[in-house]
């Protein structure tokens, strides 16, 4: 429980810098709406954790800030309520979608791929050595071992 804590605050970290960051280059004349939720996926694979959930979380997170983003940066200009945002994002250019959608993958993605490198098992296999018979180029050793896996 402790993790899923410290991952969700590195999550709101970058969610913020990337909220915060999009805002700041969308006024230098860029559009970079990938950065919200990519930052916020970022953030969260700062700690490693072993939830699929989580994951699935910080991409729902980062969907949702993706979409906030966009709404204060351009609201509809017939009315600019987040309820009738949500109701037509359909008409959003496809740029748009694609970009809220990619940075809702990195959100996914870069905790889940984290949380993939703990899930690889520590320990080797059990192995029994059994003696095998050299080559004769090594007059010193009769037997060397090799080591196969018991199953």
């Amino acid at each position: 429980m402790k993790h899923w804590i410290f991952v969700l605050l590195g999550a709101v970290a970058g969610g913020l810098v990337g909220y915060f960051g999009f805002l700041w280059i969308a006024r230098q004349g860029f559009y970079a709406l990938v950065l919200p939720g990519g930052l916020l996926g970022v953030g969260a694979s700062l700690v490693q954790t072993r939830s699929t959930s989580i994951c699935v979380l910080c991409g729902l997170l980062a969907l949702a800030l993706g979409l906030l983003a966009e709404w204060q940066f351009a609201p509809f200009i017939r009315d600019g309520s987040l309820g009738y945002f949500l109701a037509h994002i359909h008409q959003l250019k496809p740029i748009t979608l694609v970009m809220i959608a990619a940075g809702a993958c990195i959100g996914f993605w870069a905790p889940f791929s984290r949380r993939q490198r703990l899930c690889v098992p520590r320990t080797l296999p059990q192995a029994r050595c059994v003696p095998w018979a050299c080559s004769p180029s090594i007059a010193d050793e009769s037997f060397a071992t090799r080591c196969e896996v018991v199953e």
